[in-house]
């Protein structure tokens, strides 16, 4: 893509601009017949203002509008960036520049869930994170979406958040990550209540796929289910649908894609995108970029995760674009696309909401701050499912935790981490006789549950080790990835410490927080079996298995499914 995308080694394709006639690679778009896999796949779960101020400051007649359109240029070029970046991969986006369009953006809640998300543990600069969660719905609520979408048969079904990319901005700007989950992916789906009908949906007893969340009261139940999963707090959603996808890659001109071979995303039994590109690079734009971030029919494997995969390529790509100074020169059509797409956008409401166009110019300024070469893409770790779970994925337990940890700590994905001190070692100030714990059982997993007992088996460890004043919690049993010891005040941390030491937890698990009154011991699902605990590799990298891909990666190619080519 971009100056150098290959398809092979030492060959430079040719670059074509492609006008060609979907989020799921079901029917070709505006095809009757056929199910969407996506919906067929919720069947079959198993589960349950302004700061550019155009025109001002000009001196001489004429000058302040040619400043004027200078500055919606400006404006135009960092609102489709944000949009590039934060919407998307499948999701597409919009343009919102000027105070009128507020009124077009629908608002909801940022969470349905019961648990509140824990505050953002600032650095020692006092900066802090931002974590923003990415949808793509699959509705068809429009004629325009249902055009695009296709598969009559699910026009005003519930939605489908077909895409889903957490998207973490670091605390001090130097770097964003991206995760993405499988559509396909099950988990547990926290309650969650409609706060228009006030429904309850109860929780899931056993596995479903988080595309389905969308359709238990909207987006907020959604962002539940990823902190639950995660544990990773969430600031900000942005949801939008098919039409927005077609609005962004006109507006910029196309957005230039790679594939290691002619590919025709079309099976006999009417699946797949509809997707046609010849080998190399091609510019695409419309419906056929629609067409690019729905497809798996046809790319890698076939599976969701090349879709996936495919993506990320079309995010980093669109950004790439956009920092070499795309032209976004016709006002008047942008503003006209800006109407249709803030139309199809959908942000968390409430005062430190994303429902103005002024926050998303400043949520813009943050995230231009990146460099490309600091974007790291990934998709969430994960194992495919067997027996009934077959054709599904689930969170792969070590790596999908370890990659999680790393965006909880702020840690880069693209390991350039700088390397932190390791915490200084204190005494405690009291007898371990005489420290209070108290252990909570931690242990569940996003697909399993705590294991029964394992709070009460290592407070017997603790009282063998001298610490008689440990009891079991056992009203807080939220899952933790890894185990970890908490403490309210800095006078509590020498005895935090000293609990840590007596188990072989390190001292990187030892923090201090508000959300507890006393020293809090949480066993994690890195500690289900009895035993003495083993540290996980104190190694900040990111696994293998998320299939990292960096943002200034320009040789990106997709391969070709067999049987898919032309």
């Amino acid at each position: 893509m971009g100056r150098s995308s290959t398809p092979g080694e030492g060959t430079r394709p040719r670059v074509r601009h492609a006008g060609q006639l979907g989020w799921d690679d079901g029917p070709s778009a505006g095809s009757d017949d056929g199910h969407d896999s996506g919906r067929d796949g919720r069947r079959n779960s198993g589960g349950a203002g302004d700061r550019d101020r155009p025109g001002q400051g000009g001196r001489r007649r004429g000058q302040s509008h040619r400043h004027g359109r200078r500055g919606k240029r400006r404006i135009l070029r960092w609102i489709a960036w944000i949009l590039a970046v934060v919407i998307l991969a499948g999701a597409g986006a919009g343009y919102l520049y000027y105070q009128h369009l507020n009124g077009n953006l629908k608002k909801a809640d940022l969470t349905l869930g019961d648990k509140k998300m824990a505050d953002h543990k600032a650095n020692a600069a006092g900066q802090t994170p931002l974590n923003i969660l990415l949808i793509g719905s699959d509705a068809r609520n429009s004629k325009e979406n249902q055009k695009l979408g296709g598969a009559k048969d699910t026009f005003g079904a519930p939605p489908l958040a077909d895409v889903q990319m957490l998207l973490h901005l670091s605390a001090d700007r130097s770097n964003m990550s991206v995760i993405s989950m499988p559509r396909d992916t099950l988990l547990k789906i926290p309650k969650c209540t409609d706060p228009k009908t006030k429904h309850v949906y109860p929780a899931t007893t056993g596995l479903a796929m988080t595309n389905e969340t969308l359709g238990r009261g909207g987006p907020g139940c959604t962002v539940a289910t990823w902190y639950e999963l995660t544990g990773i707090t969430i600031d900000h959603f942005m949801m939008i649908d098919f039409a927005g996808v077609v609005s962004m890659a006109d507006a910029i001109g196309g957005v230039p894609v790679c594939v290691k071979g002619n590919v025709y995303s079309h099976t006999s039994d009417g699946k797949g995108s509809g997707l046609k590109l010849e080998e190399g690079t091609t510019k695409v734009k419309g419906k056929q970029a629609l067409q690019w971030l729905r497809t798996r029919y046809g790319f890698k494997d076939g599976t969701d995760l090349s879709r996936t995969h495919a993506q990320h390529m079309y995010m980093n790509s669109m950004v790439r674009e956009l920092r070499k100074g795309t032209k976004l020169t016709d006002p008047g059509k942008l503003m006209s696309l800006a109407e249709a797409a803030t139309n199809a956008l959908t942000v968390d409401k409430g005062d430190k909401g994303l429902g103005s166009v002024t926050k998303l110019y400043d949520l813009a300024g943050e995230l231009k701050k990146v460099p490309t070469k600091r974007i790291t893409m990934t998709t969430m770790p994960n194992v495919y499912g067997t027996g009934v779970n077959r054709g599904r994925v689930l969170p792969m337990p070590v790596d999908a935790d370890q990659l999680f940890q790393m965006v909880r700590d702020d840690v880069p994905l693209d390991g350039k981490a700088s390397k932190r001190k390791a915490p200084a070692a204190k005494k405690p100030t009291s007898p371990i006789a005489e420290i209070p714990v108290s252990v909570r059982n931690g242990t569940g997993t996003g697909t399993g549950y705590p294991v029964k007992g394992r709070a009460t088996e290592v407070k017997g460890l603790l009282v063998g080790k001298g610490f008689i004043q440990t009891t079991v919690d056992t009203q807080n049993t939220a899952a933790a990835a890894r185990t970890g010891v908490l403490f309210p005040n800095v006078d509590m941390e020498g005895n935090a410490q000293a609990v840590a030491k007596a188990l072989g937890i390190p001292l990187s698990a030892v923090k201090k927080s508000t959300d507890v009154s006393g020293i809090t011991l949480t066993v994690g699902a890195d500690w289900r079996t009895i035993g003495d605990y083993h540290a996980p590799s104190a190694e900040e990298k990111t696994p293998e298995s998320a299939g990292a891909l960096n943002g200034d990666d320009e040789t990106a190619c997709m391969p070709i499914q067999p049987g898919f080519g032309w």
